[in-house]
């Protein structure tokens, strides 16, 4: 059979690496882009030695070429404050393509939410005008276009919302409450939590993320689907996890609770379970261990990187 050929954008980073790496042992030629502003290349390195596998280095906001033919789309490059363009240009180039193409969406579409657990029905709780409105508007704004080239230009479409995932790859600085708990406890700092710590959040581990990706990828369902771990948790429980699981004698400080930060974070999957016959195997205790020789294994320099105030992604 004739290879599939897929294009992953935002490839270099955490998700988009390990999507590479799933793709590739599927036996699709890859093609990998990013422009590295948050991408790390050595997640990737492995591959440049595969002659189905290529790298190009461009910025999705600008216009993007592909010779030959696309089969598969998997829209992954977005910072912390994602734009339109890249969505809008990935939807040109599928449809030019006749490519399937699956957007990563977030569960920030839902906002602060009113509904728990989060369903695909519920249309959120969206703050567009305070400190976290760029990056929940933008998801949904890339959910309304993706859902707009379906209807009137027939792309094929797929829209996965992502919950907190996390694993190897992770930046220590990216903001996100995990790797931010992590790098402190590893330098020996306070750990720090906003708020009371009584908001929860829901933790999946990477491997079974890729896994539901690439079966919605491979299904035939264009509507939004959760995919997650329901397994809740508050912050400060989270934080206590991972100082017992780094040995640490620091203690746990107190932060004012960020405007619009959301209380609460838990995924009703029962949409994947049903269309995808999927839900997470790893358990946070294995997940966190492998996660967490991970981040030991850093270079110092990498560990001493401060975490930057990315609200938006905790």
């Amino acid at each position: 059979m004739e290879k599939k050929t897929t294009l992953i954008t935002g490839a270099a980073g955490f998700l988009g690496s390990h999507l590479c790496d799933r793709f590739i042992k599927e036996g699709h030629h890859v093609i990998a882009m990013d422009n590295l502003i948050t991408g790390n290349i050595k997640n990737i390195e492995p591959h440049f030695s595969n002659d189905h596998f290529e790298f190009i280095e461009h910025d999705v906001t600008k216009h993007i070429e592909i010779a030959g033919k696309l089969d598969y789309i998997l829209h992954f490059a977005s910072p912390a404050s994602p734009g339109a363009l890249g969505t809008h240009n990935c939807l040109g180039l599928a449809k030019a393509k006749n490519a399937r193409m699956l957007v990563a969406s977030t569960s920030e579409v839902y906002g602060d939410p009113l509904v728990h657990p989060q369903t695909e029905d519920y249309w959120g709780n969206v703050n567009p005008v305070g400190p976290r409105g760029v990056y929940d508007e933008a998801k949904r704004y890339m959910e309304a276009i993706t859902m707009a080239y379906h209807t009137f230009h027939g792309v094929d479409t797929r829209i996965v919302r992502i919950f907190n995932t996390y694993g190897p790859r992770m930046r220590l600085n990216d903001g996100r409450a995990l790797p931010a708990f992590i790098g402190q406890a590893l330098r020996g700092e306070n750990l720090t939590v906003f708020g009371d710590g009584s908001q929860t959040r829901s933790f999946c581990f990477v491997n079974d993320l890729v896994e539901g990706i690439y079966r919605l990828l491979m299904s035939d369902y264009y509507m939004p689907v959760n995919v997650g771990n329901p397994d809740e948790i508050s912050l400060k429980d989270f934080a206590e996890e991972i100082l017992a699981l780094t040995g640490n004698k620091v203690k746990i400080i107190y932060k004012p609770l960020p405007v619009d930060d959301p209380k609460q974070r838990q995924p009703d999957i029962a949409r994947a379970k049903q269309l995808l016959g999927w839900e997470p195997k790893v358990s946070r205790k294995e997940g966190l261990k492998i996660t967490y020789e991970y981040f030991r294994s850093l270079a110092p320099d990498e560990l001493n990187k401060q975490p930057k105030e990315f609200v938006s992604k905790r």
